[in-house]
């Protein structure tokens, strides 16, 4: 999750995890989970219009399991899937916060074709600390991602030139 401060607007990038079993998604559906689970928690927060700074700094990373890694204490191989949502504190009110889960509980029922995995879709909503996620060796808070920021914004300001 990338936060950069912009003036007038703070723009958010999760970071997502999805883990499940190996065989419940087509095996070719990562690319297709990351993409969609992206563009999900990105509406939530706000942004309407993601550019190449949202989508190229918001990684999804998706963790397919042994089926006997997931397990609940009535089933040994858990045909469950957890999501995690790391974002900024505050870049979710409560109405975004319903918004994500409801997507994404589709969106993994959907690639998996199975409309049953929603009742056995998890997603944790986690908000990381001030300076409490770091890239390249750099703790980013404030500061770092307004530098951040001004730095890309720069560089379209050229670019569009």
């Amino acid at each position: 999750m990338t936060t950069v401060i912009v003036p007038g607007k703070e723009i958010t990038m999760p970071m997502i995890d999805v883990y499940a079993p190996a065989d419940l998604f087509p095996a070719d559906a990562d690319e297709k989970l990351g993409n969609e689970l992206t563009h999900a928690v990105l509406r939530a927060e706000g942004v309407a219009e993601p550019g190449p700074f949202h989508l190229d700094n918001t990684a999804a990373f998706v963790h397919r399991l042994p089926t006997t890694a997931i397990s609940t204490a009535s089933t040994a191989s858990a045909r469950a899937v957890r999501v995690q949502i790391v974002t900024p504190p505050g870049s979710l009110d409560r109405d975004g916060q319903r918004q994500i889960v409801r997507e994404a509980t589709a969106i993994v029922a959907g690639i998996a074709g199975d409309p049953a995995l929603a009742a056995r879709t998890w997603v944790i909503l986690t908000e990381a600390a001030e300076g409490g996620w770091g890239l390249a060796g750099t703790a980013f808070g404030v500061e770092e991602f307004t530098a951040l920021a001004r730095r890309a914004a720069q560089a379209k300001a050229a670019a569009s030139s």
